[in-house]
């Protein structure tokens, strides 16, 4: 008989040469920079009357950083309901988008997020699931980021994502293409909007809530799913978040029906605003970057689920 595993929050040393950095900026310093860039940007432009804060500056802030939420969370949502799941095929036009977005939420390599979601499933809410509630809502939210097992990262690719060229790529190239998408993409904006005589000042609060953004969508699906998602929350509440993460955050049925690309049912304007990662991948479907999409019975009694529990 199996022994059971020791509580992840008990097994795993927590001390600072056990750090996770790249969690750490990922989690905490990038978004913490974000918002203080927000701050400082503002408090200068009201105190310096050579920068020519503009009032609609905020409202170019807002909503860059609402498309930058929404295009990390298509990221998260595809990557989790496709790659993980198996609820459909991507082919490499939508694996491209996929594996880019999931860059700009800087979500690591994809063998580690599946790998430790796949534990979830397997073990959830039990000793051994890397982020069990039970064991600490603190630790759920932070701690099984911040201090990994070094086993973990050791696991081999999932066998369903080996042959997959775009995660073989992404995965080698992580960190490059991480540096290249935040910080000499932003470069080159500076440098071309300053030779164009362009508002720095409005590309610096422009950039400063896109990575405040990340920031909120990065803690809202993980408060979303690995916290709130496993306990009795208001349903207005669940709807918040779902908003903030594209509908990961609804996940009482998540377990029941994990091979499901649809969070909500099909039908509803509501549903598909809210549920904007399934309804990603149904435009995916549309424009045939994705294809044999599986939908849980109750979210689209037309199409049944078919196939085999992926997470098993």
């Amino acid at each position: 008989m199996r022994a059971t595993p020791p509580p992840r929050s008990v097994a795993i040393p927590k001390s600072w040469s056990n750090l996770d950095w790249s969690s750490v900026f990922a989690a905490i310093i990038y978004p913490s920079l974000g918002v203080l860039g927000l701050i400082g940007a503002t408090a200068l432009g009201l105190a310096l009357e050579g920068l020519a804060l503009q009032w609609w500056y905020a409202l170019a802030a807002l909503f860059a950083g609402a498309v930058t939420l929404v295009i990390c969370n298509m990221g998260i949502g595809v990557l989790h309901r496709i790659w993980h799941h198996k609820a459909g095929e991507l082919r490499w036009p939508g694996q491209l988008v996929t594996a880019m977005n999931c860059v700009v939420a800087m979500q690591g390599k994809l063998k580690d997020w599946v790998n430790y979601h796949s534990q979830h499933h397997r073990l959830s809410d039990k000793a051994g699931d890397p982020h069990n509630p039970a064991e600490g809502k603190l630790w759920a939210w932070m701690g099984w980021l911040l201090f990994r097992d070094p086993n973990d990262l050791k696991r081999p690719t999932a066998m369903w994502l080996r042959d997959s060229l775009t995660v073989k790529i992404l995965d080698r190239h992580y960190s490059l293409l991480t540096l290249a998408v935040h910080l000499i993409l932003p470069a080159a904006i500076y440098a071309i909007v300053w030779a164009l005589g362009g508002s720095l000042i409005l590309t610096f609060m422009i950039h400063a809530a896109c990575v405040t953004a990340r920031g909120i969508q990065f803690h809202a699906t993980i408060l979303g799913v690995n916290v709130f998602g496993h306990l009795k929350t208001p349903l207005w509440f669940d709807y918040i978040l779902a908003v903030l993460s594209g509908g990961e955050a609804f996940h009482d049925h998540h377990h029941d029906e994990p091979v499901s690309a649809l969070h909500l049912p099909r039908r509803g304007l509501i549903n598909r605003l809210v549920d904007y990662n399934g309804t990603t991948l149904l435009i995916f479907e549309k424009l045939r970057w994705a294809s044999n999409l599986k939908i849980a019975a109750q979210f689209d009694p037309g199409r049944q689920l078919a196939g085999p529990d992926a997470s098993r």
